[in-house]
């Protein structure tokens, strides 16, 4: 299991050469990652990119959302395939520079109706695949862990408490497995957290 402390160990860094760095920022709903990873846009400048959020592209640009299995598993699969094609697109525009990723194609997994394998299988992928497609995974624990709020300005977030922590878990069992897997813990103080989530990237 990664460590939970509020330090980065030295084998966990994340690589400084930005040449092809690609860095996953997730973690359950309202975990702050969307902000963060505006604010690390601002405070590290050009050497980073953000590849935005796909889920969010999708829904609110008018992308069906069904609560039927079938329908759920069609969405996760045409959002992994944005995802997948909006980190390519940012590459290639933009080929030395840090790749700061809203989420990342394993996300999928954890919003899966069934086991995760199903996910890979639709995808024609897997787990140990996807892991390879990152630098390093910046977890942005949810403020739901810690019995706070998760409501926000994002308007196509639906889940509640309980369904936030439980998401929370799933994304976690997936992500840690990754060599690179920096957990920023939830912290009532929002600054707090942003600054450790920060510090791991500088």
């Amino acid at each position: 299991m990664p460590p939970h402390a509020h330090t980065t160990p030295k084998s966990r860094r994340l690589p400084k050469d930005n040449h092809r760095c690609c860095i996953a920022l997730t973690g359950g709903p309202g975990g702050g990652k969307t902000t963060a990873a505006d604010l690390f846009r601002r405070e590290i400048g050009d050497r980073v990119v953000i590849v935005p959020e796909a889920a969010t592209m999708l829904f609110s640009g008018g992308f069906p959302r069904g609560t039927s299995k079938r329908a759920i598993q069609s969405s996760q699969s045409a959002i992994y395939q944005v995802q997948r094609h909006l980190e390519e697109i940012q590459h290639a525009s933009y080929p030395d520079r840090i790749l700061l990723c809203d989420r990342g194609t394993i996300d999928g997994a954890a919003y899966w109706p069934g086991k995760p394998d199903g996910f890979f299988h639709a995808i024609g992928s897997s787990l140990e695949s996807e892991l390879l497609r990152y630098d390093a995974v910046i977890f942005f624990e949810t403020a739901a862990a810690g019995g706070m709020s998760i409501e926000g300005r994002n308007p196509v977030r639906t889940e509640n408490y309980l369904q936030a922590v439980a998401l929370d878990s799933r994304l976690r069992a997936l992500w840690q497995r990754h060599p690179r897997f920096i957990l920023v813990p939830h912290n009532p103080s929002f600054f707090k957290k942003i600054t450790f989530g920060l510090a791991a990237l500088v």
